[in-house]
């Protein structure tokens, strides 16, 4: 596999790095958590989304599904973070990594008494935070915002094998 084609034509490189500080407030507090957007999509122009999911004690999470468009990655940074690979429910810890291609079968929560942390990686980098900002008001819509509200996000759930 090679490079791909080059986005910068200059000689001279330019300033363009942008760093978000770890005081900086989460971004989306939801019950029992929070979330941290690290590198959106549109920041990065297209190519990742970058962001720190951080989980208390029992937390919920995705049950199972799947991206037709996005590979999703989960790298835990703290505690154990439980996840789905189509086939079983396998906890991951501290320095584990799961990569989930388009189409794979995946879900995560914390089954812990602890809090746990991690990272989640999009690729390309697609505009996630309306979904995450969203999510919390699925109880309230009706079948069929619900149905569009997913569709429109690329999610697509299924029953655990």
């Amino acid at each position: 596999m090679s490079y791909p084609e080059p986005k910068y034509f200059g000689d001279t490189g330019e300033i363009s790095a942008v760093a978000r500080r770890n005081e900086t407030p989460a971004d989306i507090l939801f019950q029992n958590g929070s979330g941290e957007y690290l590198a959106k999509g549109a920041a990065t122009g297209g190519e990742f989304g970058l962001y720190r999911w951080n989980m208390g004690p029992k937390k919920g999470g995705p049950s199972a599904h799947f991206h037709k468009t996005i590979s999703e990655s989960f790298y835990i940074l703290e505690g154990t973070v439980t996840i789905y690979n189509g086939n079983e429910w396998a906890p991951m810890k501290k320095g584990d990594f799961v990569y989930v291609p388009q189409g794979g079968l995946h879900g995560f929560r914390n089954d812990t008494d602890e809090p746990a942390s991690m990272l989640l990686l999009f690729t390309p980098g697609a505009d996630r935070e309306p979904y995450f900002e969203g999510v919390a008001a699925v109880g309230e819509m009706t079948e069929e915002e619900r149905a569009a509200f997913f569709l429109e996000h690329d999610n697509y759930w299924v029953e655990e094998a």
